[in-house]
């Protein structure tokens, strides 16, 4: 469990395939503290920590995670948002982020508003029911709240803060994210469907 507050970047510095399976080593200021079995939410995916070597660390993803995300999209330079799992005496300064990616979206549009950003991002239709308006939503691993919700788009307004302590600030437009949609959202629509 995260809370979407992004602890520092990390930059793949090595990519390799073994099967279906891709494995990745991640260069970060923290990862010298990160332990072998530990979950580490990468641009919002949990991924197991399987070995650490000075300032970089292993993680290896399936290929279900590999088809779900955009991890497939990453190359070696490509900048990582990273987050240590939520400690039971943590304060939740973001929201209840799970590290299951629903599904991926699109950056659509960046407007620069004189200090922040508002950016525009679609998503498949059928998540609709999972967004609601001034609701959470996390992208890439980020805690966002999401305005001027439509069918397939929403916009998520940037503070400076958040623009340079993560990887939106490399994004451009048509470049695909991680979104995973609140969890508690989600629970009370598989309630309604079970009822």
């Amino acid at each position: 469990m995260f809370t979407g507050i992004i602890e520092t970047l990390g930059t793949v510095k090595e990519i390799s395939t073994q099967g279906t399976n891709k494995t990745f080593w991640i260069q970060s200021p923290l990862s010298h503290e990160f332990k072998v079995d530990q979950s580490i939410a990468h641009n919002g995916v949990c991924l197991t920590v399987e070995e650490v070597s000075n300032d970089h660390h292993r993680v290896t993803a399936v290929s279900e995670t590999l088809q779900k995300t955009t991890l497939n999209q990453w190359q070696v330079g490509s900048l990582i948002n990273l987050e240590r799992s939520l400690l039971p005496s943590s304060r939740l300064d973001g929201h209840f982020v799970q590290g299951h990616v629903d599904t991926t979206g699109t950056l659509e549009k960046i407007d620069p508003q004189d200090g922040s950003w508002e950016l525009t991002f679609s998503f498949p239709k059928q998540f609709a029911p999972l967004i609601i308006e001034k609701g959470s939503i996390s992208i890439n691993g980020i805690s966002l709240t999401a305005f001027k919700v439509k069918k397939s788009s929403f916009r998520v307004a940037i503070i400076p803060y958040t623009w340079q302590h993560t990887n939106l600030h490399i994004l451009k437009e048509e470049d695909g994210v991680n979104l995973e949609f609140d969890m508690i959202g989600k629970y009370i629509i598989r309630r309604s469907e079970v009822a």
